[in-house]
C-alpha cells in the first residue's frame, strides 16, 4: 500500500541571527519534538501563502519578505513529507507580537534540540562554523579544523582543479566554499555537496531579486541568482550592501575591511565600532574579515559577529 504524501510549509524566522522555535504536542505527528512554525498546505495554497498564513495564525505576526530556502523530501513510516521551506527576517518592533510558546534560540544551540528527522539538513544548513579560512590552495582543505570552513579565493575553474574538487570526500565538500562562477562551472553532482557559494561584492550588487516562491533548483549565469537549496554567503564592504544581501535571501555575510591588513593597506578600514554598528541590524550570520586571526573570535563575537575570516593568520 503506498504512503500518502502531505506537503508542509515550513518558516524559518531570523532575528539577529537567532531562530525562532516551538513545542509539538503530543498528539501531533511526530509529537514531544521541538519545531519551526508551519502546517499544511491546504488546497488552492500555494506553498508560500501557507507558510504565511501559518505564521500569522501560529506565531502572530504577519511578514511581507519571504526567501525560498529549499524543498526537502523525507520518508516516515506512516507518510511521505515534502518540505516547503521559506525564510524572513523579523523586525525589533514585532518581538512583542509573538505568542507563547515560541522561542528564540541561538544558532548553536539547535543541533541540541529533539527535531522530527526530516528537519535534519535544515539544523545542518543554520548552523555555520565560526572560522571561514581564505586560501589560493584546495590542499589546505586538509588542514582545516573542525570548526572552520575553507573558502578557495582563485579565478578560473582549471581541470586540473575540477578533479582536485571531485575527489575530495564528502564531507571535505561540506567545509568548502566556492565562488558563484566556479560553482556553476561544476557538474551538477557536485554543487549540492558544496558547503557554501560565494559572491562577490560586485555580484551581490549585480544580482537580481527573486521571488520567493521560486523552489526550483535552476540558476541562469546570465542573469544572476542566488541558487536555492544551498548556503550562500555575500562579500559586503558597507551597510547598504549588507542590507541588499539580507534582501535578496543570503545566508551569510562577510563584512570587510575590519582592520589594516598587508595586501589593502589603504584600504578605508570600518574599525569594530562600525562593525558592530552594521552588524547589529543584520538578522543572517555576520562574519568578520580583514586583519584577523582565529584568536579574535571572541572579541568579534563581541561586536555582534557570529564568526572571523581570514587569510595569513589562519
Amino acid at each position: 500500500m503506498s504512503k500518502p504524501t502531505v506537503n508542509v510549509a515550513i518558516a524559518l524566522l531570523f532575528h539577529r541571527s537567532q531562530v525562532l522555535v516551538g513545542w509539538r504536542e503530543a498528539k501531533q505527528h511526530q509529537g514531544n519534538k521541538y519545531e519551526f512554525p508551519g502546517g499544511k498546505v491546504e488546497q488552492g495554497e500555494t506553498p508560500e501563502q501557507a507558510c504565511r498564513r501559518e505564521v500569522l495564525e501560529e506565531v502572530g505576526i504577519a511578514l511581507d519578505e519571504w526567501h525560498a530556502f529549499d524543498v526537502i523530501r523525507h520518508e516516515y513510516e506512516d507518510i511521505h513529507v515534502h518540505l516547503h521551506l521559506f525564510h524572513a527576517a523579523v523586525m525589533q518592533q514585532q518581538l512583542k507580537q509573538i505568542q507563547a510558546p515560541w522561542t528564540w534560540y541561538a544558532r548553536e544551540q539547535l543541533s541540541m534540540l529533539n527535531f522530527p528527522k526530516a528537519n535534519d539538513a535544515i539544523i545542518q544548513r543554520l548552523h555555520w562554523s565560526h572560522q571561514i579560512k581564505i586560501a589560493t590552495d584546495l590542499n589546505a582543505i586538509s588542514s582545516l579544523d573542525s570548526d572552520q570552513m575553507l573558502y578557495l579565493r582563485v579565478e578560473n575553474l582549471m581541470p586540473e582543479l575540477r578533479e582536485q574538487i571531485s575527489a575530495l570526500e564528502v564531507e571535505q565538500l561540506k567545509h568548502l566554499i566556492l565562488n558563484v562562477t566556479l560553482w556553476n562551472a561544476l557538474d551538477s553532482s557536485i554543487q549540492g555537496l558544496i558547503g557554501a557559494v560565494h559572491f562577490k561584492h560586485a555580484q551581490v550588487l549585480a544580482l537580481e531579486a527573486q521571488n520567493g516562491g521560486e523552489t526550483d533548483d535552476s540558476f541562469n549565469q546570465q542573469a544572476l541568482r542566488r541558487p536555492i537549496g544551498i548556503r550562500s554567503i555575500a562579500a559586503c564592504h558597507d551597510q547598504a550592501s549588507v542590507a541588499r544581501a539580507q534582501s535578496l535571501g543570503f545566508d551569510a555575510v562577510l563584512l570587510s575591511p575590519v582592520l589594516n591588513t598587508m595586501t589593502h593597506s589603504n584600504a578605508d578600514v570600518l574599525g569594530w565600532a562600525q562593525f558592530k554598528q552594521i552588524a547589529e541590524t543584520c538578522d543572517i550570520p555576520v562574519f568578520a574579515l580583514g586583519g584577523l586571526e582565529p584568536e579574535d573570535l571572541a572579541q568579534a563575537q563581541a561586536h555582534a559577529a557570529y564568526g572571523v575570516a581570514g587569510i595569513r593568520h589562519f
